[in-house]
């Protein structure tokens, strides 16, 4: 089973952010860079805008996802794609037209990525008309906003749910898990169906990062007890 770790940058200390990165890049460690971008208005928090991403960009060969937790995500598309993001995450709730939001994404040529918050249902997403666009799914294990939350449990299930809906409707379209993802939760995650692991503080907020990511990676492919 292919599991990849997305770090994320939320947790990172942003002084010195190229160093973190570069850290957790070196010896195949990160397999991609998770950039959250949230506006103070769709979640509690106000983090980063393109800039940032585009001189991050200079530093990392890192597939950049950046996850727009932002009220008018088709106002700042064309930006962080300009800054050099190669996947777009959006929430359905904050587009007014779901289909051409993520049309536009794919059509700057880019991967597209839909997030799922707790309280979303599988059919809110209506994947039988929008699951041709989408690149990946990230189901939010946590309600969005902060770092360092608690693991939601009944993500896993969504997770399950999600594996089956996609098996159903013949898609391929891969399986993010983010918040609250540590050794102790990554096999859980990765038992329900998910390939893709967002974390920041199990990795950032260690005294070894690489050596911490490296150990996420060996628990999410454990079998889950």
């Amino acid at each position: 089973m292919n599991i990849q770790i997305a770090p994320s940058i939320l947790s990172a200390n942003f002084a010195k952010l190229a160093e973190s990165v570069a850290l957790i890049e070196q010896n195949n460690g990160a397999d991609l860079l998770h950039i959250d971008v949230m506006d103070g208005h769709y979640v509690p928090n106000l983090t980063i805008g393109p800039c940032v991403v585009k001189s991050l960009r200079k530093e990392s060969k890192l597939l950049f996802e950046t996850h727009l937790m932002v009220s008018n995500p088709d106002d700042l598309i064309d930006d962080f794609i300009k800054a050099g993001s190669d996947r777009i995450v959006v929430h359905p709730e904050t587009c007014r037209h779901l289909h051409r939001t993520l049309t536009k994404i794919k059509e700057a040529g880019v991967q597209a990525g839909l997030a799922i918050n707790p309280s979303t249902t599988i059919d809110d997403c209506s994947f039988d008309y929008i699951g041709e666009l989408l690149d990946s799914v990230t189901v939010m294990s946590v309600n969005p906003g902060f770092p360092a939350q608690k693991f939601i449990p009944s993500s896993c299930k969504k997770i399950a749910n999600l594996v089956s809906k996609f098996n159903e409707l013949g898609l391929q379209i891969q399986i993010e898990v983010d918040g609250g993802i540590n050794n102790n939760t990554a096999p859980l995650v990765t038992q329900a169906g998910a390939n893709i692991l967002v974390a920041g503080n199990a990795i950032f907020n260690t005294p070894n990062p690489l050596e911490s990511l490296i150990s996420l990676r060996e628990s999410a492919l454990a079998i889950a007890c």
